[in-house]
């Protein structure tokens, strides 16, 4: 039996790996679709060279499916799809940005289209825009997020009512448990970030991934709102972030307060005081690293026996 994810995607298991900045290069990818779900390069954090390289090796390491993950809001996206093109990748999920801009030229070149949303409102306009698919991703997600602060919980069931198309749900999933939640709430597929940003094959440092293993509830917070709001873990530099908002800050002094490079000095090389420590709040939950082939067969063998264990239960309905 399989879903319209799985077959859309060619994927034993409706689970995705999110395309995260400076975590998800080609062995992370490779590892995921190895183990039956679905891999994605994130290109936010690559040239158009490094993105080519990493697709490339990517093919090398698997057989399977894999895609790549496209923010729309970084510059150089006209070169990324050129080498999109060039390697034949056959997957592509688009976030951070207009669907229409791109979704077309995609599926021209016989591109699978997923567009990540957070919000009833963007989830229509992707859909109108022609995507393959949508993600819907809530509030507790970590890195770049909605302003709306939906929840998972919340934005799952109002996107599935609004939208025809596949939906796979996206933040505060690291579980079995919680992609059972999500597909009771009408998801067809779950996306997986926090969880994977700290697996072996991850390319984050690893005293981010030290970091967020310490990380209690509460210790991430949505911020920048200003800008593009992003969940990090409290640091210094977040403290610097705080103290500015409350000042009335403007929006150029904010900008130039995050700078560039504040994630890739936090999440790839490792400055736990000035770098941004992008992470989801299930953060809280993950007590541990493991290989993506362990995640990815962790959660599905925990989404069947959860599933099975309610099926056995009896109830007055």
């Amino acid at each position: 039996m399989s879903n319209r994810i799985q077959r859309l995607l060619g994927i034993r298991y409706p689970i995705i790996q999110a395309g995260m900045v400076w975590c998800s290069g080609w062995k992370l990818a490779s590892a995921v679709s190895n183990a039956g779900g679905l891999g994605l390069i994130g290109a936010g954090s690559m040239t158009p060279d490094v993105l080519q390289e990493h697709i490339q090796k990517c093919k090398k390491a698997t057989q399977k499916p894999f895609g790549v993950n496209l923010p729309l809001i970084y510059s150089g996206i006209e070169q990324q799809i050129e080498i999109i093109e060039k390697e034949n990748v056959k997957i592509v999920f688009t976030s951070a940005g207009n669907p229409k801009l791109y979704t077309s030229r995609l599926k021209s070149l016989g591109i699978t289209v997923v567009h990540v949303v957070s919000s009833v409102k963007f989830a229509l306009k992707a859909q109108e825009a022609g995507v393959d698919a949508v993600v819907a991703e809530g509030f507790e997600a970590g890195g770049h997020n909605g302003r709306e602060e939906t929840t998972t919980l919340c934005l799952i069931p109002a996107v599935r009512q609004a939208i025809e198309l596949p939906l796979i749900a996206a933040g505060g999933i690291a579980s079995g448990r919680a992609m059972l939640a999500a597909f009771a709430l009408g998801a067809e597929g779950v996306q997986v970030g926090s969880r994977f940003a700290i697996s072996h094959e991850s390319s984050a440092h690893q005293s981010y991934k030290e970091a967020v293993l310490r990380a209690q509830e509460g210790d991430t917070v949505l911020t920048l709102k200003a800008l593009t709001p992003v969940r990090m873990i409290r640091n210094a530099f977040y403290e610097q972030v705080r103290q500015a908002e409350e000042r009335g800050a403007s929006v150029e002094e904010l900008r130039n307060l995050l700078g560039k490079g504040r994630a890739r000095r936090g999440i790839f090389e490792g400055d736990l005081q000035e770098g941004e420590l992008e992470i989801g709040q299930v953060s809280m939950m993950l007590n541990r690293s493991e290989s993506a082939a362990e995640i990815v067969a962790d959660i599905w063998q925990e989404f069947c026996q959860v599933k099975q264990h309610i099926a056995l239960q009896s109830f007055e309905c």
